[in-house]
């Protein structure tokens, strides 16, 4: 069985998807990308802080699950540009214990949602 989790505290869909399915323990997110979720705008900044409010997307899809950056066990993050790659990881590196950090890929792609320069996706288990 499956629960959609939803939060007014994240990027509301624009596509037919939701933010996040749980199913028994494991949550599979959507891909967060850097919109403002109590203005629905694109955010323009750095690189480095539109990683951040991708981040803070997706904390607020796992606070809305009850769980956190610590029940993630695998992250994907497409990235427009590999040049970024850099400054991504180092804002990514942030939320994450180095010695128990999720399991993960990151891949350059030709273009993303919106032409942001960073999407992040994650399976979490509780």
């Amino acid at each position: 069985m499956k629960k959609i989790i939803t939060t007014p505290n994240a990027p509301a869909p624009f596509g037919p998807y939701n933010q996040a399915v749980l199913s028994g323990n494991t949550l599979y997110t959507s891909g967060q990308i850097a919109i403002d979720p109590k203005t629905g705008d694109l955010f323009m900044g750095s690189i480095a802080e539109e990683t951040k409010m991708v981040m803070q997307n997706l904390k607020a899809v796992l606070d809305a699950a009850e769980m956190t950056f610590e029940h993630i066990v695998k992250t994907s993050i497409f990235i427009s540009d590999m040049e970024n790659f850099t400054e991504i990881n180092a804002v990514y590196g942030q939320y994450f214990d180095e010695a128990t950090a999720p399991a993960r890929e990151t891949v350059e792609v030709a273009n993303l949602p919106k032409y942001v320069n960073v999407e992040i996706s994650c399976i979490a288990i509780k």
